[in-house]
């Protein structure tokens, strides 16, 4: 029973080690992956863009006198667009303005789709 299960163990060990070295030598014959650089500046402007929305929103969200949950705030390329269904006063208009303006990335800022009473 001792010799089949060395025999086993040492089966399996060798079977590994070719796999191992047929894999190592299949990814080294292979071309490297390459990736558009325009590819990944827009990932970053995603990304950038996703984090000014959020931080938008979460501040107006925070803001005492400021109704940041009827806000919807939208990101494209830096340009934060505010809107909302139900009416604000001008005051509540401005100062979500001045929020989104302060974030760190924000190029503008368009408030056109905001109901002022």
């Amino acid at each position: 029973m001792k010799k089949f299960a060395i025999a086993a163990a040492t089966a399996t060990a060798l079977t590994l080690t070719m796999a191992n070295a047929a894999f190592a030598a299949q990814a080294t014959t292979q071309a490297p992956m390459t990736v558009a650089a325009g590819e990944v500046d827009k990932a970053k402007e995603a990304t950038s863009d996703t984090w000014i929305t959020t931080k938008v929103k979460s501040d107006l969200l925070t803001e005492k006198g400021i109704p940041g949950s009827d806000i919807k705030v939208e990101t494209n390329k830096g340009v934060v667009s505010l809107s909302s269904t139900v009416a604000i006063t001008d005051a509540q208009k401005e100062i979500a303005v001045a929020i989104a303006k302060k974030i760190k990335g924000v190029k503008a800022v368009s408030a056109d789709g905001l109901k002022a009473e």
